[in-house]
């Protein structure tokens, strides 16, 4: 039979591992939302940047290209 102190000792240990997991954990979501919130800024700049151009943009139909050339 295991001792009370063999068994806390191993709980020590289980908790350890447990802590320096969440804070992995963490730090990846942390990365993550950070690189998440880039890409959303990103992407505002590139639809604003969409939105300016289909403004300035007079396109005739009868001038384009046709896709076979």
């Amino acid at each position: 039979m295991t001792s009370l102190a063999d068994r806390v000792t191993e709980l020590e240990v289980k908790l350890g591992f447990a802590e320096d997991l969440i804070d992995t954990l963490n730090k990846t979501m942390f990365r993550q939302q950070e690189q998440i919130d880039l890409l959303q800024r990103q992407l505002s700049e590139l639809h604003r940047r969409m939105l300016e151009a289909e403004g300035h943009e007079s396109r005739d139909p009868s001038e384009e290209i046709p896709p076979h050339y």
